[in-house]
């Protein structure tokens, strides 16, 4: 029987060592379908190559993912990627000595990177005061309108025609309640992002000073000056109490789809992302898709919608080989083949523009109308200072009075334009305390 040395020994673990796939954890937010699709992308990717190993973590709603990851960090046990959304990008890039930023990693390890192949409605959002990107994108997405086919021709309407301005949507509404084909004329998720940051970029208004953030901290919040947003607000708590629009909730609504679902409701507003679900769960009925509406008698509307949606920042403080397993990562997630089948399963946007072509060379938005209404949303107009996005510190906080306003307002307690005033006062606070802590 033969002895096994201990130069054999180390000689082994030497090979093994040689062998060990470099693993990077990437922490997300993405449940259900999404989370199912991103389980599928990860693992095509660590199937494609032998050197690395991407493990993705779901870590619950995106505010739980982000604050998980600052408390990672501070302990020192960090993720190599976190899945950030939208508005947590003016508390990252505020986060002096967490972040490598893309644009630097990638040079830094060598890998090719064009920032210009990037859709520039997404990129703009999330790049700095000298246009370096920042951060890398991956789901982003803008709000949509879905309806009900069937309960538009129940009720005597055209079952191909969505409605375009807000005072057709009421009519269709009523038309809807009348008739019987349905209890509720519409729903939407996130008050905050749709119906009232989306609401101004689509009609061109500001939220705030500074151009809504991008232009420094010193930003000043400005809801109460929006004329059309008071209004429309004062619209919403008319239309909950005549039933024909019922609130989905605060935070992202989360009891709107089952009311759309459910054809409780005929129409729902939520991100272009709540494709997935709506295919999955609107069984009984044909889905329409429209852009939001707007209000014909503001000028300048509609202008375009802003991203949602989330990407992926690389934070300081890990091994060296696991940011060229990173690099390495991004290159495969923004290839388009991978961005080409991640936007057509879900609804979120291309991020790129050779994601989109690809879409059109495969025929996929000639067999699937609406898929791109998106894309034409978002790019209808070039952004404005008052539409190409806002980065506000804490901005997650600061939703979270926007949904406490609007329920004050929905149970009379205070009208729309006393409601956005306190959003305006409440918000500013926060937007002082984070720009003390940070200048």
């Amino acid at each position: 029987m033969l002895k096994t040395t201990t130069a054999a020994i180390a000689l082994a673990a030497m090979a093994g060592a040689a062998d060990a796939k470099t693993e990077i954890q990437w922490w997300h937010a993405m449940g259900g379908e999404l989370g199912q699709k991103l389980e599928e992308i990860v693992a095509g990717y660590n199937a494609s190559q032998d050197e690395y190993t991407v493990i993705p973590t779901y870590k619950g709603s995106y505010p739980e993912t982000m604050t998980a990851a600052i408390a990672a960090f501070r302990a020192g046990e960090q993720p190599a990627v976190v899945q950030v959304f939208e508005v947590g990008t003016g508390t990252m890039m505020a986060a002096k000595g967490a972040i490598y930023p893309v644009y630097q990693l990638m040079a830094d390890m060598g890998e090719p990177f064009d920032p210009d192949a990037f859709l520039s409605a997404v990129v703009g959002y999330y790049t700095d005061t000298d246009g370096n990107m920042l951060s890398m994108p991956f789901n982003s997405s803008t709000p949509i309108l879905y309806y009900n086919k069937d309960v538009f021709e129940k009720a005597g309407l055209d079952r191909e025609t969505p409605p375009k301005t807000w005072g057709e949507l009421e009519e269709f509404s009523n038309k809807i309640m009348e008739s019987g084909a349905a209890p509720c004329g519409f729903t939407s998720g996130w008050i905050s992002w749709v119906q009232t940051e989306n609401f101004s970029a689509w009609h061109n208004q500001p939220i705030g000073t500074l151009e809504n953030g991008f232009g420094g901290l010193g930003t000043e919040l400005v809801f109460e000056k929006d004329e059309p947003l008071v209004r429309h607000w004062e619209n919403l708590k008319k239309w909950q109490d005549s039933g024909l629009f019922q609130y989905g909730g605060p935070v992202g609504g989360n009891d709107a789809p089952p009311k759309f679902y459910s054809q409780e409701c005929a129409m729902y507003m939520n991100s272009s992302a709540s494709r997935a679900g709506v295919v999955a769960n609107a069984k009984d009925f044909e889905v329409g898709y429209g852009m939001l509406p707007y209000y014909d008698d503001v000028e300048g509307a509609p202008q375009n919608t802003i991203i949602g949606g989330a990407t992926l920042w690389v934070l300081q403080g890990r091994p060296a080989e696991e940011y060229k397993a990173v690099a390495d990562f991004f290159s495969y997630l923004s290839s388009p083949e991978v961005q080409a089948d991640w936007h057509q399963f879900s609804g979120y946007l291309p991020i790129t523009q050779a994601a989109y072509d690809l879409g059109k060379s495969q025929g996929f938005y000639e067999k699937t109308p609406g898929a791109d209404v998106s894309i034409k949303q978002i790019t209808l107009n070039p952004p404005t200072e008052n539409s190409k996005g806002l980065r506000f510190g804490n901005f997650v906080q600061i939703r979270d009075i926007m949904d406490e306003e609007f329920q004050a307002l929905l149970s009379g307690s205070k009208t729309a334009a006393e409601a956005l005033k306190s959003v305006d006062e409440r918000g500013n606070q926060i937007l002082r305390e984070f720009q003390s802590a940070n200048e």
